[in-house]
């Protein structure tokens, strides 16, 4: 019997492989600000066609995850940590940037992923 010397890697490889439903409230650009030691969370309005893919609200057209054409955000969050940046996104005043359960644990792991980053100096890529 040949054991997976990475079994946590796998798993979490697997897991990424699954089929995601898509939040209607938009999605979140997580990015490193080095310079002013903060996390960058980005949100953007997207609709969701009958494949549930993400598409731009505006023109239909679906999302590519490595667009160039650059889309300007709804809002823009900042944080020094992912405990103050996620408390932003979930408890502040008036609508909320997240509709669904699984999308708020996904930010939180995306969070805690970037502030380690932020503290060891080393390149953020968000899953």
């Amino acid at each position: 019997m040949h054991r997976d010397p990475h079994p946590r890697l796998s798993l979490d490889e697997a897991l990424s492989q699954r089929f995601i439903a898509l939040d209607p409230s938009g999605y979140f650009l997580i990015k490193v600000d080095a310079a002013a030691g903060e996390l960058v969370a980005e949100h953007y309005a997207n609709g969701i066609d009958e494949r549930g893919l993400a598409t731009d609200p505006d023109t239909g057209e679906v999302i590519s995850c490595r667009a160039s054409d650059p889309r300007s955000p709804l809002a823009t969050y900042r944080g020094r940590t992912a405990k103050e940046l996620g408390i932003a996104l979930t408890e502040a005043e008036g609508p909320q940037p997240l509709s669904r359960l699984d999308h708020a644990l996904y930010l939180g792991r995306e969070l805690q992923k970037a502030e380690l980053c932020l503290a060891q100096g080393l390149p953020y890529v968000q899953d």
